[in-house]
């Protein structure tokens, strides 16, 4: 029977019974019939005219150093889709899963990153799988299956309070014994050593598929700066697998991005260079770039490892390759059975921040 977990377009008219709910300040926990009860919230002195039920609790305030719990479900079921739109720096603010009861985390990125906002600030993102719409409303439509609890927090590293607001949409339903567990894991060097290749994934363990990469990419160098490989090293591999031809060709673009001597943004279902921030002459002197890859149609399926590199390539004289030193950060995404290997420490707020 139809379980209503996977909807596309193709089986949307079919019918299930599975249960839709929605968590958000209007409703912490989701519960059927308990939405926009509030009493007291961020809104309660807009509304002092009205009372309860209009738009007493719309968002919550976070203060610096506090962990907010966004959402604690029971299952099984699956996360559909998270839309959110929180103030302050956006790599001072984290954002965890936890599935199944797990101590340690399956997602752990800054919020920004993890909707490819990286530079903490706006571009416009039209992917099939993560949106960012004006005015800074970050929305994910990655499938999140859980069998028998989803947590998800936000920690506020900052030294100032945040505001956030945020909907969670969630169904209740049978979960496949084949669905595997949604995965994500931020990384940054700051600067890369010279002739060493930056390292998007390493150390993933177990059975699972890659299904994304979100790259934020500072240019210390003059001229271009893509013609890095990216390697996937599948299951023991010494040498890798899958091997690119060159920065822009993973991102599915060519020829350094370039229209008429300019780099051109685009955003499409599974492809993009949304962000290009450009120097203005005075106090911002980096170039700086936001790309996103996402492997939907194409997984990249491993059974037992996982590892994935990308090199900072550029160009000296003599016509000959230079290993750059760029602040390069990034988010990998993937599916996989539990348990996890533990992540790599995330970077101190200094380390994080974006200066």
């Amino acid at each position: 029977m139809y379980n209503g977990l996977n909807l596309s377009l193709g089986n949307l008219s079919r019918l299930s019974r599975a249960k839709t709910r929605s968590i958000s300040p209007e409703n912490f926990d989701g519960a059927k019939g308990m939405g926009g009860m509030a009493t007291e919230g961020t809104g309660s002195h807009s509304a002092r005219d009205l009372g309860q039920g209009w738009k007493i609790s719309p968002s919550v305030a976070i203060q610096g150093g506090q962990t907010f719990e966004i959402a604690d479900i029971g299952g099984p079921g699956a996360i559909q889709q998270i839309w959110m739109t929180p103030t302050g720096h956006w790599r001072h603010a984290i954002l965890r899963f936890y599935w199944d009861g797990e101590d340690t985390p399956s997602v752990e990125v800054p919020v920004g990153d993890f909707f490819c906002m990286g530079w903490c600030k706006y571009a416009h993102v039209n992917s099939l799988p993560v949106c960012v719409n004006p005015g800074s409303a970050f929305n994910c439509y990655w499938e999140m299956p859980f069998r028998k609890r989803c947590r998800i927090t936000l920690e506020n590293i900052a030294e100032d309070a945040m505001v956030l607001y945020y909907q969670v949409n969630y169904t209740l339903t049978e979960v496949p014994d084949d669905a595997a567990y949604f995965h994500a894991q931020f990384r940054r060097t700051n600067p890369l050593p010279y002739k060493e290749v930056y390292t998007i994934a390493d150390g993933i363990q177990g059975h699972g598929h890659f299904v994304g990469t979100y790259m934020a990419w500072q240019v210390n160098n003059t001229g271009w700066w893509g013609e890095g490989e990216i390697k996937f090293y599948l299951d023991g591999d010494e040498w890798p697998t899958i091997c690119g031809t060159g920065t822009e060709d993973y991102f599915c673009g060519s020829y350094n991005f370039d229209r008429d001597g300019n780099y051109t943004e685009f955003s499409t279902a599974y492809a993009g260079l949304p962000q290009v921030i450009r120097p203005d002459g005075t106090y911002q002197s980096q170039q700086r770039f936001g790309l996103y890859r996402w492997h939907i149609m194409d997984p990249v399926r491993f059974e037992q490892d996982l590892r994935v590199t990308i090199q900072a390539l550029g160009w000296r004289s003599g016509h000959r390759y230079l290993p750059n030193q760029d602040d390069i950060a990034s988010v990998a995404f993937w599916y996989q059975a539990e348990p996890h290997a533990p992540f790599p420490a995330l970077p101190d707020r200094d380390s994080l921040e974006v200066v």
